[in-house]
């Protein structure tokens, strides 16, 4: 039996609050992109960062075919992404199978909404209130360690209606102490690749300290890995059997 191999991780992030704002660089002085790596890290997957002033935003073709698992973090520069880099992922994911988490405010990222094929707008608050994240999947692999439900003490709300198509899976539900709810872990397959939302990580917050949030994104990357298999064969075929 071959050995298995480390499931490869790219974290992609902005990294630009973190360098224009005070108050952020002190929560995050090397980057959330660095705090999520550094986790995965120590989880054992193999993991590289990349970020939107590099080249291609660090995720050339070469960076993209050795990863597994693209973890993506933007907010502010949305429209800073280069369209062709964005196909390239997209191709990624869709035709060789690459997983995509997308935390946050990446629900507005060109990447997450080219693959929902929607708006994906949200209500949004930042009132820095209580979060408490229901876990509706129980079952499911990204749930592994969790308790009925996790609270994360200040947080950005996020309400419905949320402008993505239904999930193929819900595996967390958040409550916000101003009374709103959201859908906050879902699961999408797209073409060969899996896809997950994870709503916390607002970036005036230490959200990705939380053990509870580093948890879920480790069981996600598992989630969304590849499996190992041939590729489809796709166009004209000769019949299996004697026709």
């Amino acid at each position: 039996m071959r050995p298995m191999r480390r499931i490869r991780v790219t974290v992609w992030n902005e990294f630009l609050h973190e360098r224009q704002d005070p108050r952020i660089a002190e929560i995050y002085p090397d980057g959330m992109h660095s705090v999520i790596a550094s986790y995965l890290r120590s989880q054992g997957f193999e993991t590289r960062t990349a970020t939107l002033s590099e080249p291609e935003h660090g995720l050339t073709q070469d960076v993209l075919s050795n990863t597994d698992v693209l973890v993506w973090w933007g907010h502010m520069a949305h429209d800073r992404v280069d369209d062709g880099v964005v196909e390239r992922v997209y191709r990624r994911i869709v035709n060789e199978g690459m997983g995509l988490i997308a935390l946050h405010s990446a629900h507005l990222s060109k990447v997450f909404r080219r693959l929902m094929g929607t708006p994906c707008n949200v209500k949004w608050r930042e009132a820095g209130e209580r979060e408490r994240i229901w876990v509706v999947g129980g079952g499911h692999p990204i749930a592994e360690g969790l308790g009925d439900y996790f609270e994360i003490e200040h947080e950005e709300m996020y309400g419905e209606p949320f402008e993505i198509p239904q999930p193929d899976e819900l595996v967390f539900i958040s409550w916000f102490k101003g009374g709103e709810v959201f859908r906050s872990g879902c699961c999408f397959h797209r073409g060969l690749g899996k896809v997950f939302y994870f709503r916390p990580g607002h970036e005036t917050y230490p959200t990705y300290y939380d053990s509870n949030v580093l948890r879920v994104i480790g069981n996600a990357v598992k989630w969304c890995a590849p499996v190992e298999r041939p590729r489809p064969v796709h166009g004209n075929v000769k019949p299996l059997e004697p026709l």
